[in-house]
């Protein structure tokens, strides 16, 4: 799998550019050349941009797995970890994310979702942390989160009579079975600390 990692809050893809390129226009994604002497060359999909150099390649935008996933060759394994946090049961939420390689933090997220409880908070974030994953074409995945809850409920130790908890862990489920190989268990907070810093950040933004 060709590396990627995150620099000044914008993924960088480690790659041939050339045949990154190639990825690129065979998916239908428009590439034009570069805008300096030293871009090689640019493409645009979605809410992404992604900038050509000599070894890599630089997405920026809101939403840079649009391209991300297309860059890689595809493959490997990351660590996924989420939290979700709401102020009031239920009350105004936000979710957080992070992806982990051997790599270090290949990708990290944080975002309002409205107003929710601290369980669909929870799954809203496993959900967007398994998307971000699939979309970066890993094959394998070891999810970690600091609720035990929600992470019995989807190992199925645990059932719900909530149907709108039963629909996303449905959901959650049908991601993690596109995976070759996956994994779910509970972590302490302090072990989830990114994901949990990400969602409380977006909380606090205004």
């Amino acid at each position: 799998m060709s590396g990627a990692r995150e620099a000044r809050g914008m993924p960088t893809v480690e790659c041939d550019p050339a045949a990154a390129r190639e990825r690129l226009e065979a998916a239908g994604v428009a590439v034009t050349d570069g805008n300096t002497e030293h871009e090689r060359w640019r493409a645009e999909r979605g809410d992404a941009v992604a900038v050509a150099y000599g070894d890599k390649v630089v997405v920026q935008g809101s939403r840079p797995t649009d391209l991300v996933a297309l860059l890689q060759d595809g493959g490997g394994r990351a660590h996924v970890y989420f939290d979700g946090a709401a102020r009031g049961n239920p009350g105004p939420a936000a979710v957080g994310w992070a992806i982990v390689t051997s790599d270090g933090i290949v990708a990290k997220g944080g975002e309002r979702i409205g107003r929710a409880t601290n369980n669909r908070a929870e799954y809203e974030a496993l959900i967007r942390a398994l998307e971000v994953a699939r979309d970066y074409g890993f094959d394998e995945v070891d999810v970690r989160g600091d609720s035990e809850l929600i992470v019995k409920q989807v190992r199925g130790e645990y059932d719900t009579n909530d149907p709108d908890l039963r629909e996303r862990r449905v959901r959650a489920r049908e991601l993690l079975a596109g995976f070759d190989r996956w994994s779910i268990a509970h972590v302490p907070r302090e072990i989830n600390e990114v994901a949990d810093d990400l969602a409380n950040e977006a909380l606090d933004d205004e």
